[in-house]
């Protein structure tokens, strides 16, 4: 085994915090599927709690072995801006989903809340990519944007149906497969000169 660049590890560290927000909020897009299709059932809904936390202690492991490059970019004046835009992106996204619903309430159009969300959720990943200088962003952004446009044009029930949580929270779900992968591609990979 091959130990990676301390950037590479602060990186490592980052992607592995970004997998664990995404293990458990595609744990609560998937476990608001199954309360619409199925009710609160919790023999259905222990399968989903299990993945998340699954999902979140291979993240955890992850950001274990790179806490230490973590840590020492902490506080840096990198570290510093990169939090004061997380912050107002991710306010940026909650009153941008509290407007929605508001507007939609208003318009009587609330069965497009959740559809809705979703695109302000992939939305706010594109600045987000941009501040950690993360790729993996991108693709998440394009993913949930285009299935918050396009899976209630293409459903029975339209906007209403719950496989719009289902479809959020397995592009969350696999977001963080991709950031722990990929952080033990680079654990296993040679080091590059």
């Amino acid at each position: 085994m091959t130990i990676a660049a301390p950037a590479n590890c602060a990186a490592l560290a980052g992607s592995a915090i970004g997998a664990m927000f995404f293990s458990l909020f595609g744990g609560a897009w998937v476990a608001a599927w199954c309360v619409q299709r199925y009710g609160a059932q919790p023999l259905r809904l222990l399968p989903i709690a299990a993945i998340a936390a699954f999902l979140c202690m291979l993240a955890w492991r992850q950001f274990r072995r790179h806490r230490a490059a973590h840590a020492a970019q902490a506080g840096t004046r990198e570290d510093k801006r990169n939090s004061r835009w997380f912050n107002l992106i991710n306010a940026g996204q909650w009153v941008g989903i509290f407007i929605a619903g508001n507007v939609l309430k208003n318009l009587g159009l609330q069965a497009w809340f959740i559809p809705a969300i979703i695109l302000i959720v992939g939305l706010h990943f594109f600045p987000l990519a941009w501040v950690f200088k993360a790729r993996r962003h991108v693709a998440i952004g394009m993913a949930l944007t285009v299935w918050a446009i396009g899976y209630p044009l293409s459903v029975p029930l339209g906007p209403l149906d719950p496989v719009g949580c289902l479809g959020a929270g397995l592009i969350l779900w696999v977001a963080a497969l991709s950031a722990v992968r990929s952080g033990f591609a680079v654990q296993q990979s040679p080091l590059q000169s």
